[in-house]
């Protein structure tokens, strides 16, 4: 059951696709001050469940998030906002139900930080709906909830091959270098992502001709080697005379302005810029037209970056700084003075006063960006996602994007941000997977083996072995940093044997990606969601059930050969050191150590269950599913959905069919 309640006037967000009656009773389970305050008794054995894209574990309780959608490379414990916004939880316990609180602006979590036994929740401004779900269990409050959230966004098949990514692709001969040492490796690959260096200064849909000169000659020798070229776009216009994209949105008053009704003015990668006004449907309809520059070259996916909005200063804030950086360096400067000096500095990036700073026009009225902040990125995404359904009605877009809230699921998926090569990124990536689930956000994955900082062989390999099962399969790493591609390290072979499994499950990730999409259902769930009686499974927070057949417990830890895994049932280990040299053995219930070697992936079958396994697929475009395998318990069977893999809708081609593991 679904009640609504509304508190003062909401702004009309759109995650809600789904018309729900306004409820007159009491709002259960909390206690509201009215001024968009909510507080909930936590029972001492209860869990918090979900928002999504966040720090820390799958319990939630002991800290304190605020939902701001953050341009925050450094997710450390102590973070408390990262890319997204996605305010839906599940309490599990002495009372099971779930909650959303559908706000725009900040709303910050207080999960028994202040007070162990108390729950807060704060937002901004008493102007919000709030969505109460009860069901039969956790698994049936995801289901409803997701129910009227709209169905999650399926990205095209060709999008579950692995990706190769870095920021720092200078030209068009870097590209085919990285296709072409791919290729001498024996690595299958499916995309080549091009980040900010393709772009002539950093402008949206422009190609620098000197570094790229004919694009659209890359992208079709790069097709027929079946690779598919991804291009970043950014939210920032940059403010420049005789740009098309700029000048365009001067005239029809498409950029977000400032409280003199100017065009507001911020700065990110070109220098100075212009934010769109992604709440105005013509300005989503102008922006997302200009995806065309680049389809017409026979782009086929994109990935939104930069749409928190990230701003890394304002003119008004640098002037200011700059005073005062003179008068602090005009003189001795002390531990006080060099402490404000930096501070000052760092304040500029991403300053919570400059969102205060603009306004978007919502119906002709004037809405302070601060109010509707979260909101950003997910329009920006939903701009190409429609615009695209028009330019290209025939097929599937690859989109995914870095900020959003829920509702943005419906467009595009996400990537868990600016990540770093640390193993502990490994383990908080896989903590997000159920949260961003619940949320909607089946299309996600990490940045395998870390963006930022310099990764290593056995990180690499590591993360390999836990990112092959996530829908998002890409390698992206920062200009500056260790270069990443695989066939860079010694131990190829291994790396190129794990990208072959991942292809070889494929069909099953694919399948159950489906399945998750089109029957309201988690891909990746909490032990606890299919075994809510076992305390033990409760407090399981480094392994995750994947679909309805597997389980997957990565390594996360430096140096480590093998790792402790808890087994809620009866399961069956699966070794493999290539898709065709493998082994399986049945692991009663209960606690276990597992070897595995650097060079091995180590997974779990449930028990009775088998998953479909293609022994030769090498690339998505070869993909044939009458050439399939089981591979596990003898006399089960798996239900397989499979399509033509490009149709707008799935149910155009969608198959259905038992596959069925011999004895």
């Amino acid at each position: 059951m679904i009640k609504k309640y509304v508190y003062g006037n909401p702004f009309p967000t759109d995650a809600v696709v789904k018309d729900i009656e306004k409820a007159e009773d009491k709002m259960p389970f909390f206690e509201t001050d009215g001024y968009g305050g909510f507080t909930y008794n936590l029972a001492e054995n209860d869990i918090v469940y979900g928002l999504g894209e966040q720090i820390r574990g799958i319990n939630k309780r002991g800290w304190q998030y605020i939902s701001w959608n953050y341009d925050n490379p450094n997710h450390h414990e102590d973070t408390h906002s990262l890319y997204g916004a996605h305010n839906f939880i599940i309490i599990s316990g002495k009372s099971t139900f779930g909650v959303f609180f559908d706000y725009a602006g900040k709303i910050e979590f207080d999960i028994g930080y202040t007070q162990r036994s108390i729950m807060h929740i704060k937002a901004a401004k008493n102007d919000l709906a709030v969505y109460i779900i009860t069901g039969k269990n956790e698994k049936d409050i995801v289901r409803q909830f997701r129910n009227i959230i709209g169905r999650s966004y399926i990205p095209p098949l060709w999008a579950f091959g692995y990706g190769q990514s870095r920021w720092g692709y200078k030209d068009e001969q870097d590209i085919r270098n990285v296709a072409k040492e791919y290729k001498s490796a024996g690595i299958p690959l499916d995309s080549i992502y091009l980040d900010i260096d393709y772009m002539e200064r950093y402008k949206d849909f422009t190609v620098d001709k000197e570094r790229f000169p004919d694009l659209e000659k890359l992208v079709q020798d790069m097709k027929s080697q079946g690779i598919h070229l991804v291009p970043i776009i950014d939210a920032g216009v940059k403010i420049e005379e005789g740009y098309d994209v700029y000048e365009e949105g001067v005239q029809h008053n498409y950029f977000c302005k400032n409280a003199d009704g100017e065009d507001f003015v911020g700065a990110v990668w070109p220098g100075r810029v212009h934010f769109p006004d992604f709440l105005q449907p013509e300005a989503r309809k102008w922006f997302g037209s200009k995806y065309s520059v680049l389809t017409d070259m026979g782009i086929e996916g994109f990935w939104n970056d930069m749409n928190e909005p990230a701003i890394f200063y304002t003119e008004d804030r640098l002037a200011d700084t700059c005073a005062e950086i003179e008068k602090l360096t005009s003189g001795n400067m002390g531990i006080n003075e060099y402490l404000t000096f930096t501070g000052m500095v760092a304040g500029l990036n991403g300053n919570i006063g400059d969102y205060d700073k603009f306004y978007h026009n919502v119906n002709g009225e004037m809405v302070k960006h601060s109010e509707v902040h979260n909101l950003y990125g997910m329009n920006m995404t939903r701009s190409a996602f429609e615009a695209l359904q028009e330019i290209c009605p025939e097929k599937r877009t690859l989109f995914f994007s870095r900020s959003s809230y829920i509702g943005a699921h419906r467009y595009g998926g996400i990537w868990q941000g600016d990540n770093k090569s640390w193993w502990s990124h490994i383990l908080q990536s896989m903590q997000q997977l159920p949260a961003l689930n619940m949320a909607g956000f089946l299309f996600t994955g990490s940045d395998t083996g870390g963006f930022g900082c310099d990764t290593t062989e056995d990180l690499m390999l590591r993360w390999l072995q836990y990112s092959l099962f996530t829908p998002l399969f890409r390698n992206h790493s920062a200009d500056g940093t260790r270069r990443q591609e695989l066939y860079r390290f010694d131990n190829v072979k291994a790396a190129a044997e794990m990208i072959k499994i991942r292809y070889s499950l494929i069909p099953y990730l694919y399948s159950e990606f489906l399945k998750s999409a089109m029957n309201d259902e988690m891909m990746f769930k909490p032990l606890a969601f299919d075994f809510p009686d076992d305390n033990m499974a409760k407090q399981v927070e480094d392994q995750l059930l994947l679909g309805n057949e597997l389980m997957i417990a990565p390594i996360y830890k430096q140096n480590a050969q093998g790792r402790y895994v808890y087994l809620p049932e009866e399961m069956m280990l699966a070794r493999m050191k290539s898709r065709n040299d493998y082994q399986t053995e049945i692991l009663p219930k209960g606690h276990h150590y597992v070897d595995v070697s650097l060079d091995e992936l180590v997974f779990f079958i449930r028990s009775k269950k088998a998953v479909p396994f293609d022994k030769t697929d090498e690339s998505t475009s070869k993909a044939d599913i009458h050439s399939l395998e089981l591979l596990g318990y003898p006399d089960s069977s798996y239900e397989l959905y499979s399509d033509n893999g490009y149709s707008p809708e799935p149910e155009d081609s969608l198959t259905v069919s038992t596959l069925y593991c011999a004895e």
